[in-house]
């Protein structure tokens, strides 16, 4: 029984899930980086996008000891991005050496010994802190000259990308209590460098943090207390979400289930509920169902989750127990790591397309999950390894996801033959069924069952670019006099869009 009450409005909402963190930000002024966004932009697939301003790679001292800012690289990624009309979050990071305390301490966050292009991050904290906030102060007023202040003003500007943790700040320093302290007090005078430099240039610019990864309980909880306390400006608080860890995956402790995802948003939201009960906009500026995105199938073959129909799976069951439990979050932006680091097109990492530009199913869950529209209506299943949202618009077109996998994705579950019968819908629609499971828009299940291995010749690719490209499985025209059905058939690990447009 699968049901669809189209009269039984529950809530409007919010497209909260079609955004993206685009990683490595230095990919944008390059062809393939442009051609995944290029595909993004058409798709609908983002409106938000994340991506680090690169601090480091803009400002250096010359040898009258002043400051020099080349800026060239960096307007070549914002006028593409701008171009291409998305929201902007950026990310003001990392250090750049010339004012670090310790320029030689390093790290690269990545399977190769360097980051892209034989990039490293400098750790450390500023040898002065009144530079780091003249450095964001200068950076500040360039992106409003040249982009204007009600541009820039619409955009969210974050200060640094995980500072509890010790690839990303005072990577010489362990994960010891004096060393969490440490991390936390030098980040609150990082964070008020960076609020200063940009309040300098305009209060009505839109600033926030503290973008932590898992130190919740005290970074984020500290962070917020001082800035309440101290009346730091905090327009947004920007958070890290992700279900489980690839170790914790393997050994089956916290295996693969989007109740993680959502009970970790619930815990953070419990913090700043209790600093912050007037509220605050949140941002959840990188989720996965799994951390460490440079991992793959080298260190944890079960991420081969990301190359089929259950990470999709999860996203739309992510996405409609979100919805359901009314939880706060404006934006949710998925972070795309190992892009540049792959060697063979189906291999685990986490991004949208693979070596040689196929599709998976992950990219078409938010191709299609773009389609939702912002009333959710209400609606009823006996199935218990199924989920549903159901959503509509002002003028009656409908929308509706259904999520078809075991709570753990552990389960081999039989196919379904069914239809969805509509309560209160009339008139005439053309109906489409976009389908995405084991058998269809499935590239790396098709390339699986041919045994092709892992290297395709060019046939092969173009078969495999094909199966990703996501149509319709079925579309026809229907009229509806206060009920109907639509027949469905799926197997397991199935995301499906079911699509009413009013003819008319």
């Amino acid at each position: 029984m699968i049901e669809i009450y189209a009269n039984k409005q529950i809530k409007t909402i919010t497209n909260f899930w079609n955004n993206i963190h685009f990683h490595p930000t230095d990919a944008i002024e390059d062809d393939w980086g442009k051609r995944i966004l290029d595909n993004v932009k058409i798709d609908s697939v983002a409106n938000t996008v994340r991506m680090y301003t690169m601090l480091e790679d803009i400002v250096s001292i010359n040898d009258k000891g002043e400051f020099v800012y080349d800026f060239t690289l960096n307007d070549v990624r914002l006028d593409y991005m701008k171009k291409q009309g998305f929201g902007i979050f950026l990310s003001y990071n990392f250090i750049p050496p010339c004012i670090a305390e310790k320029p030689n301490v390093q790290s690269n966050v990545s399977k190769n010994k360097t980051r892209y292009k034989g990039k490293m991050i400098t750790t450390s904290k500023p040898k002065d802190y009144a530079l780091w906030e003249e450095v964001c102060y200068q950076y500040t007023k360039h992106i409003v000259e040249r982009y204007g202040l009600d541009t820039v003003s619409s955009w969210y500007l974050q200060c640094y990308n995980e500072p509890d943790i010790q690839p990303f700040f005072l990577s010489d320093l362990d994960y010891s209590p004096e060393a969490k302290i440490a991390r936390y007090t030098e980040y609150v005078k990082l964070y008020k460098g960076f609020a200063s430099g940009v309040m300098r240039v305009s209060d009505k610019l839109k600033i926030g943090g503290p973008s932590v990864a898992g130190d919740l309980n005290y970074f984020l909880k500290e962070f917020l207390l001082t800035t309440k306390r101290e009346n730091i400006r905090l327009d947004f608080i920007s958070i890290h979400t992700y279900g489980s860890t690839p170790p914790k995956i393997a050994n089956n402790t916290r295996p693969l289930c989007v109740t993680n995802t959502l009970q970790e948003h619930e815990e953070h939201l419990k913090i700043i509920n209790e600093v912050f009960p007037e509220g605050k906009e949140i941002i959840v500026d990188e989720w996965g169902a799994a951390t460490q995105g440079f991992f793959n199938r080298d260190e944890c073959p079960e991420l081969m989750f990301r190359e089929d129909s259950r990470f999709a799976v999860y996203f739309g069951k992510m996405i409609t127990a979100y919805v359901k439990a009314g939880v706060s979050v404006s934006k949710m932006m998925i972070c795309l790591s190992g892009q540049h680091e792959m060697l063979v097109d189906f291999s685990g990492f986490r991004n949208f397309f693979t070596l040689n530009f196929i599709k998976k199913p992950i990219y078409n869950a938010y191709v299609i999950t773009a389609k939702l529209k912002s009333v959710m209506v209400d609606s009823a299943t006996d199935n218990s390894d199924i989920d549903l949202l159901a959503t509509k618009d002002e003028k009656e077109n409908y929308a509706i996801l259904l999520s078809y996998a075991s709570q753990n994705f552990d389960k081999n579950l039989p196919r379904v033959n069914d239809c969805l019968n509509l309560q209160g819908v009339n008139g005439d629609y053309n109906v489409k069924i976009w389908q995405i499971d084991e058998n269809n828009t499935n590239p790396y299940n098709l390339a699986k069952s041919k045994g092709w291995g892992d290297v395709f010749d060019s046939e092969q690719i173009k078969i495999l670019q094909e199966e990703g490209n996501i149509a319709p499985i079925n579309q026809y025209k229907a009229i509806f006099n206060g009920c109907g059905e639509i027949p469905l058939s799926f197997s397991n690990n199935a995301l499906l869009l079911i699509e009413l447009e009013r003819i008319g």
